[in-house]
């Protein structure tokens, strides 16, 4: 399965960063674009070439605020890549049209995770089950009170709500949100999701994509599924 065991790594800047990530082994490369909070670490034409860089541009996921189908359908397609993650307020509704209008393309929906979610009754696994259908993986990820980001925040957020939806939902689940080389090992068996996402947690003090850090975080996710599989 795409997502089962994997390791995502977003943010990437350059052509040259994105084949170190691809050469590390890392599965999943996210760029994000057309966004509500954050500047685009790549202009679209730098990101498409990127994509077009990689051995395997099926690694590439748009990771953007998009809510319309129409547009999030053309855009991957420009962008020539066969996953999107969307962490916007879309509608379940938009999504079921999108894989209407895009059936071979995977949709990842985001499910921001703020305190009060650690409530058992807050809205949020609602929102899981109704989007469960549609999608074909979520990704939890945190909310900032101080900016108000919903993703690349660089915050935990409370685990326990996040393996509260790893068994709500059907779909896998990639778990985001501060992971770095030194937590993504108990991330992983305390939530025990499919797969693990990191962006700030694995870059140097400049921003850029730390080789020895990707490498850590890598073989820290690597023997935690391990573990969990028995192995």
């Amino acid at each position: 399965m795409l997502f089962e065991s994997s390791v995502q790594i977003a943010g990437v800047t350059s052509a040259d960063e994105a084949r170190m990530l691809e050469e590390l082994g890392t599965d999943l490369i996210g760029l994000p674009l057309r966004l509500g909070y954050h500047i685009p670490d790549t202009s679209e034409q730098e990101a498409k070439e990127i994509i077009a860089s990689l051995k395997t541009p099926s690694r590439a996921v748009l990771i953007t605020y998009l809510t319309d189908a129409l547009e999030i359908e053309k855009f991957a397609s420009y962008l020539g890549v066969s996953t999107v993650q969307l962490h916007a307020d879309i509608t379940p509704a938009e999504v079921s049209r999108l894989k209407t209008l895009a059936p071979s393309l995977s949709v990842i929906k985001s499910l921001i995770v703020r305190p009060e979610c650690s409530d058992p009754a807050h809205p949020l696994y609602d929102l899981a089950r109704e989007f469960d259908p549609n999608v074909d993986a979520f990704i939890t990820d945190t909310f900032d009170p101080q900016t108000g980001a919903t993703g690349a925040t660089g915050l935990r957020h409370d685990w326990s709500v996040s393996a509260r939806i790893a068994k709500l939902i059907t779909k896998p689940l990639i778990l985001a949100g501060g992971l770095n080389p030194s937590n993504v090992y108990n991330a992983i068996i305390q939530v025990r999701p499919a797969a693990v996402d990191a962006h700030t947690g694995v870059e140097d003090l400049k921003g850029a994509k730390s080789p020895s850090l990707v490498t850590r975080f890598i073989s820290e996710a690597r023997r935690a599924f391990s573990n969990l599989a028995g192995g």
